[in-house]
């Protein structure tokens, strides 16, 4: 009897054992992912535990799938997976990986705003990044009502937008997207920076509109705030900006390496040549650079200036119009030389 009772007993620690031993291999002791470097995987909201199953596939090997299916199937995940952008690393468990699934650890995404032109670009840039529908982002940001929720209607609505690097969750809904923006913009229009553009007399969203010409005529950093003096001088006598890239954008033609005579009568609101004053909203979401060269713009007496006949990027700067006519004929005989129509 104490014989047949050892063995029993031996029998059951060795299944306890055993059970050990495949609960350490299935859910602890291995590595989920194969790969050498942290993974990512993403569940969107119509994700069911089959597909879910799928998209880890390619990152988990055989056995830590079969655990992972195990413990998700005996929980309320089955029924209503989370969706989000989960990180999967190097010698994670199985445990460890359904746990953060299961609560909705997910990883967040660096999005970057970019200086976009239009809004359509920016919905797409977002798009990739991520789980919104570039399509609906687009839609949003054309509608009138939509943006009159944040203050801002189609034209101004790229004013919003602060380009910088910003740490969101992938599957943030677009209200909650736009809260954030909001929030960010709030914060970089500081007091300093308010203060800056009243003394300019100009509010922010008249900054970003600016700046947005401003980033359209150079890249150099150096010389916006010697334009911005040239527009608000002109602003503040009542002229026309006269800027190119507003006919560009009137006429959505960003490629435009020359603008010829015609294409200045374009009836268009964004005609800075038909129209003065400043056009109705930004032509592009403005820099950080653009908007602090407004706020920050040198005072001159300037009124003209002219792409340098160098090609370089910078311009030739005039008080006066004979002295902007010589300049211009100058970047005009450049141009014919290259070949540049």
């Amino acid at each position: 009897m104490k014989a047949s009772k050892a063995r029993y007993l031996l029998v059951a620690a060795a299944f306890c054992l055993l059970a050990i031993v495949l609960l350490g291999y299935y859910f602890f002791l291995t590595s989920f992912s194969t790969a050498d470097d942290t993974r990512y995987v993403c569940i969107d909201d119509d994700d069911t535990i089959d597909s879910v199953l799928t998209k880890l596939r390619p990152v988990a090997s055989e056995h830590a799938l079969t655990g992972f299916s195990t413990l998700i199937r005996h929980s309320n995940y089955a029924k209503h997976p989370r969706s989000g952008r989960y990180a999967i690393a190097p010698g994670e468990s199985t445990f460890a990986v359904a746990r953060k699934l299961k609560n909705g650890q997910q990883q967040a995404v660096m999005l970057t705003i970019p200086e976009s032109r239009t809004m359509p670009k920016l919905a797409a840039v977002l798009g990739r990044k991520l789980m919104l529908d570039s399509a609906q982002i687009a839609t949003a940001l054309i509608d009138n009502p939509y943006c009159q929720r944040w203050g801002y209607d189609t034209c101004t609505i790229a004013a919003l937008f602060v380009p910088n690097t910003y740490e969101v969750y992938w599957n943030t809904t677009l209200d909650h997207f736009m809260e954030r923006m909001q929030k960010e913009h709030d914060a970089f229009w500081n007091d300093e920076r308010r203060s800056k553009a009243e003394a300019a007399q100009l509010t922010p969203d008249e900054v970003a509109t600016l700046a947005s010409i401003i980033d359209e005529e150079t890249a150099n950093n150096q010389e916006k705030p010697m334009i911005a003096g040239m527009y608000i001088n002109r602003l503040r006598k009542g002229m026309a900006l006269q800027a190119d890239p507003t006919v560009k954008f009137a006429l959505k033609n960003f490629a435009l390496r020359r603008i010829y005579h015609d294409m200045l009568f374009y009836d268009n609101p964004y005609n800075t040549y038909r129209n003065t004053g400043l056009p109705p909203g930004p032509i592009k979401i403005a820099s950080v650079a653009g908007i602090d060269a407004v706020l920050n713009y040198v005072s001159h007496d300037y009124l003209y200036m002219c792409a340098k006949e160098d090609l370089s990027g910078t311009h030739n700067f005039a008080v006066s119009y004979a002295e902007h006519l010589r300049n211009a004929a100058r970047y005009a005989k450049a141009l014919n030389e290259r070949g540049i129509k």
